[in-house]
Formats: C-alpha cells, structure tokens, sequence
C-alpha cells in the first residue's frame, strides 16, 4: 500500500465528489406521521437491530467484479468464514451498541479474537466519518434526512472509528432492509497488506434480516487517490452471512467478555472523549492492524482475561495510548 504519509491531503469528502452523493432512487425525506405510527415504526427498527445479536457461523464471501481501470485484473473470489458471537453492550432507546466476538480453535483450545462493533443512533445530528488518510471528522446528517432514520457507526477491533453511514429500516416486497448512504473507509486488513493500487472504499451498506439469521452486503467501489481526484479502480461486492449457530465454544466469547467489558467500556469512553475534544480524531494507521495502536490494546485486553495484568493498569495504559497517538484533524 502507498505510504499513507505521502498521498494527498485532500478531503476525501471532496474527493467522493467523483461519484454519486447518493444511492440511485433513493428514498427522499421520510414524512412525517401520526405519534403513533413513529412510534410503532421505531419500536419495529430497534427490533430488528437487536435480533442481529445472537451466536452464528459466519460467511465471508468477497468478489472484485467489474474494472473501472483499463488493464486491472480484478482479483480471483475469495470465500472464509468463522464462529461470531454478537453480544447487545449498549441499549438506552434510541441507542444500541452490538459487539461481535469471533471465537477460534487452535490445537484444541477455543480463543476469542475481539471484532468489529456496530452502534445505531436513532434520528442522528452528526457522524464520525473518514475524510482523509488517517483522519476521521464530524459530518452533518441532513437535516430533512434525520426523521425516521437510523446511523450505524462500524469500529475497528481496538474500538477507533472505521465509517459510518445513515439510512432507513424499511420493508420491501416483504424483506426488511437497512441501506446506507454513500460512505468512505480505509482498506480492510485483506487490501491493505497487498501493496494495492488503490487507498480507500467509497460503499453502499445494507443489512437485512434473514429466517435464520442476518446478511451484511457491501457495494464496495475502490478508489485510488491521485493528486486531488479519487479515480475509481474496480468493484467489489462482499455479503457476509450470519446464520444462527451455537455448536462451537460459545462460553468462551462470553467469558471474555465479562473478564474484559470494563476494561473495553474505559477505551470507548476514552475514544469519545477525543471525538469530543479534538473535534474529529487524526491517527496513523497501519495495515496489518488498522492503527498503530490496536496491537497493544487488544494484548492488554487477553493479558486481563489471563490474570496477567490488572484492569486498571491497562486503562492506564490505552489511555495514555490513545491520548499520545491522536490529536484533530
């Protein structure tokens, strides 16, 4: 991957320019209707939200599909999957906070490697959204587009900011469906360990309940930034399946968990802290971790879970890891 030191400073919002603000038809403002009837419609969205928590074999299937640059070979399919448990962290209303765990096995030991976290905000004035190389900044959600609409914020394993989107719960010819907005974010881990030839994703997510579970499908478009435009490369589709499955070591995701939540609640409240303070954050990332710094949180979070280290020494210590490798954008 090009040295995130040297590509060009420029907005990626800006830059995002080059593509559509928007999905094709999207659906304008939500109007409004009687108390009830919002009231009715928020209570069906924080159901579906809430039934993506559960325990699931997950499938990860990801194809680079169409070339958008004369002469680049889209990559060859790539199928994985795994064991996830999603567990609901965070629910006061108009907020819900699920944590996906994703259990292991390793010469017959189960071992949990902590993954992405998706919090919904209902009716949002603003999201943290990537902006630039290294850089995450508050964006406004349109006013006329608040009503009735849901922010579904991604972070990474070390609990920094990935991307963000909004958008409404609806049912279409009778599936239910979560579409994003438009949305940047930085290479996943699987890009940018490859020395591409591209730097970030501009994408269309969309969640969906399913009989036996939920997908989780991306409209990725790859963009390579040059001088101040951002040239599209290739596409890519990804839908990761997560079918409700509990016959691997389910326990294990929950014993961490409660060996480590409050040591996890410490970071999150230390990174909102300088979304606050900063405005925004700016933060070196790296590519086989997606930030300098996630290697050695989540290594305090299993040496609490070993007995190896003390919560309060490792909050001390992501603190002073957090605070020392941000500062605003």
């Amino acid at each position: 991957m090009k040295s995130l030191k040297t590509l060009a400073s420029a907005s990626l919002l800006a830059l995002a320019l080059a593509v559509p603000a928007a999905p094709a038809l999207a659906d304008g403002p939500i109007a409004p209707g009687s108390e009830a009837e919002e009231r009715a419609s928020f209570e069906a969205d924080r159901e579906t939200i809430l039934a993506m928590a559960g325990d699931y074999r997950v499938r990860f299937d990801m194809q680079e599909s169409t070339a958008w640059r004369p002469g680049y070979e889209p990559l060859e399919r790539k199928i994985s999957g795994g064991h996830e448990s999603v567990r609901v962290i965070e629910d006061t209303g108009d907020k819900i906070v699920l944590q996906h765990l994703l259990v292991a096995e390793h010469d017959g030991e189960s071992f949990v490697i902590k993954h992405w976290r998706q919090d919904w905000a209902y009716e949002p004035e603003k999201i943290l959204t990537y902006d630039a190389p290294n850089t995450w900044v508050w964006s406004e959600v349109p006013e006329r587009m608040r009503n009735g609409r849901w922010s579904q914020t991604v972070y990474q394993v070390d609990d920094s900011p990935r991307y963000a989107g909004w958008g409404e719960w609806e049912t279409t010819n009778g599936v239910r469906r979560w579409r994003s907005n438009w949305t940047n974010r930085p290479l996943a881990r699987r890009d940018a360990v490859r020395d591409p030839v591209y730097d970030l994703y501009t994408a269309i997510n969309c969640h969906q309940l399913t009989p036996d579970g939920w997908i989780h499908w991306q409209d990725n478009t790859k963009l390579d930034l040059v001088g101040d435009k951002a040239e599209p490369v290739v596409q890519e589709y990804v839908l990761n399946t997560y079918t409700r499955f509990a016959d691997y070591d389910v326990a294990a995701a929950d014993s961490y968990w409660a060996a480590t939540s409050g040591y996890w609640q410490a970071v999150r409240s230390t990174w909102d802290d300088t979304f606050a303070r900063h405005g925004g954050l700016v933060l070196e990332e790296e590519a086989q971790t997606g930030t300098v710094i996630s290697g050695r949180l989540l290594e305090m979070g299993s040496a609490i879970e070993a007995g190896e280290m003390s919560e309060a020494d490792a909050i001390v210590e992501a603190r002073g890891l957090i605070r020392s490798h941000t500062s605003a954008p």
